[in-house]
């Protein structure tokens, strides 16, 4: 009893310790997450000069605007455009043909085990070196004419998307009850109506779950871009991103604006559909 009559009064002690370490913890997180965020925003509002005398000032005294015009100038709308075009038309794509891929698994009694086969597929293409995949698929376009257009690309890209998009379906559509589908097939629905007004609103979070995945994917590839495109005006982001980095140093302004403006899109998506990606992650269907 002594034992424990001494020891009592060290528990809050202890307790209010393990809350400033963890409280610690978090600020050192913070910290090191968010000095790379403020110092991007903040190169791509300093002038050129003001950069050059002040490397690594966090933020500039007096913020401007040219770099933001000066990538605009060159034509940076085009080039967000085909980036728009291209991401979403990959993710429409994938999406269209891993929903039915996924349904027609679950439903036709395949073992349950393919979860396993897909994301040892999804593993092994995103463990292959690219150029391995690249080279092959750039002769395949060549002979189809598909080379340096955004039908092209968006084709290409399925082979990284579609793999993932079916892995990820799989288990929302398997959640599904399958006597929901024989209840409507009994008062005379058809296959297409039971996806159409059963399935396809109880997937929805896994889908657009799912969607913001293949975009963000579509939306940053930069290698088989650059071996497709080869034309300025049907360049998408990352290409932009990259022509800022030369051999005679790299525009730091030019390239944390370009940054920053290809940054917005896919964080816009995210924050407005961040309930549906809450609710694809925890399951979706209850």
């Amino acid at each position: 009893m002594s034992v424990n009559r001494v020891s009592l009064p060290f528990l809050p002690v202890r307790a209010s310790l393990a809350r400033i370490v963890f409280y610690a913890l978090v600020i050192v997180a913070l910290v090191f997450f968010v000095t790379p965020c403020v110092w991007m925003i903040g190169a791509a509002l300093t002038s050129s000069g003001a950069r050059l005398s002040h490397p690594l000032a966090l933020w500039p005294s007096a913020p401007t605007f040219e770099h933001f015009e000066s990538v605009w100038s060159n034509g940076l709308a085009r080039q967000l455009c085909n980036s728009l075009l291209v991401a979403s038309g990959t993710t429409l794509l994938s999406l269209a043909f891993a929903f039915p891929a996924a349904y027609a698994l679950v439903r036709k009694h395949f073992p349950a085990r393919l979860d396993i086969v897909f994301l040892l597929m999804v593993l092994v293409i995103k463990l292959m070196p690219p150029i391995t995949v690249a080279v092959p698929l750039f002769a395949l376009a060549k002979r189809l004419h598909l080379l340096d257009s955004s039908i092209g690309l968006i084709l290409v890209y399925q082979i990284y998307t579609l793999p993932f998009s079916i892995w990820m379906l799989l288990g929302f559509v398997r959640e599904v009850p399958i006597t929901y589908e024989e209840a409507a097939s009994l008062d005379g629905a058809g296959l297409l109506q039971r996806l159409w007004h059963i399935v396809l609103p109880l997937c929805a979070p896994g889908l657009v779950a799912t969607a913001i995945f293949a975009l963000i994917a579509a939306w940053n590839e930069f290698l088989l871009a650059l071996l497709f495109l080869s034309t300025p005006s049907r360049f998408t982001l990352p290409l932009v991103v990259a022509n800022y980095v030369t051999e005679n140093g790299i525009e730091w302004g030019d390239l944390m604006s370009v940054g920053l403006i290809s940054a917005v899109p896919t964080l816009a998506l995210a924050g407005y559909t961040q309930r549906h990606l809450l609710r694809g992650f925890s399951g979706g269907i209850k």
